[in-house]
């Protein structure tokens, strides 16, 4: 395999982690908002900041300018999914979610979020130690 295929492959995955901890994390906000008995407006924007604030500081810290969470708007469509995913069915949800099952699904966003973060600091030319730093921010 050559390498600009490689990285595209690289590329892939890393944008599939994050997108995916994107999902997860505005469904643990919307969770949030709906325990807080907040009205759908609430949940949603409670589900994209949960799900792409940690991302935004990140990219401003390092200079990506304007947040890959504002410049793509996938971003937006995948936290808002997942806050009326879990609005839609979070009778169901709470109903099967036992609190094993809610640090699962944080740690995976956290561990997705943190290698996507930390790839992204060592792109832009960060100290590796500052891009686990920035790993850790973006989780």
């Amino acid at each position: 395999m050559d390498t600009p295929k490689l990285r595209r492959g690289l590329d892939l995955v890393l944008l599939t982690a994050d997108f995916a901890g994107t999902l997860l994390f505005a469904m643990e906000g919307a969770l949030a908002g709906i325990r807080g008995a907040m009205d759908l407006f609430g949940i949603l924007v409670l589900a994209f900041t949960t799900a792409v604030g940690g991302g935004i500081v990140r990219d401003l810290l390092i200079g990506a300018t304007p947040p890959a969470s504002i410049k793509d708007w996938r971003y937006g469509a995948i936290a808002f999914t997942g806050g009326m995913l879990a609005f839609l069915f979070h009778g169901t949800v709470a109903q099967q979610a036992s609190s094993v099952l809610i640090t699962a699904l944080d740690a995976a966003g956290l561990s997705l979020f943190a290698i996507a973060g930390a790839t992204k600091a060592l792109e832009f030319g960060m100290h590796p130690m500052m891009a686990v730093l920035l790993g850790t921010i973006t989780g």
